[in-house]
């Protein structure tokens, strides 16, 4: 007995076969890449809305090819602008803040999330030294918060 896996549709052309409905492994395999495309998705659109003015573009995403056909997003990554404000520590330190934020946003930060916010943190830390060196003039209106 041969079983037709193909379906016909409306415009009356066959489509391929569905690899998931062939092969159970097939099947595991593309539920696996759909489950890490939404996480990737949903981790790197955290690091975009946390990160605000200071993304550069958007998220890139890297794919992979299912055996469906289908691409999948399997990483990706959001730039930011992290660099210090050139003669102003108190904005440096709201700049590293809203960095630290944004590479913290994701629910599972990875290893890279953790480094850049390490970075952020040493980077705020060093401004905040900085504020406290200059005269009490230069700081008026201006709070600090030595918190780190």
């Amino acid at each position: 007995m041969r079983i037709d896996l193909t379906a016909t549709v409306s415009s009356g052309h066959r489509a391929r076969p569905d690899p998931a409905a062939v092969d159970p492994k097939m099947a595991v395999v593309i539920a696996e890449l759909r489950r890490r495309d939404r996480e990737v998705r949903a981790h790197e659109t955290a690091h975009a809305a946390a990160g605000g003015g200071l993304v550069r573009g958007g998220p890139s995403f890297r794919y992979a090819q299912g055996p469906d056909g289908r691409r999948y997003v399997v990483a990706g990554e959001v730039q930011l602008d992290s660099s210090p404000e050139p003669g102003d520590p108190a904005a440096t330190v709201a700049k590293m803040e809203q960095v630290r934020r944004a590479a913290l946003a994701p629910a599972r930060p990875s290893s890279q999330d953790l480094a850049v916010a390490a970075r952020a943190g040493q980077e705020a830390a060093r401004a905040r030294a900085e504020l406290l060196q200059q005269p009490d003039r230069r700081r008026v209106g201006t709070r600090i918060d030595l918190r780190a």
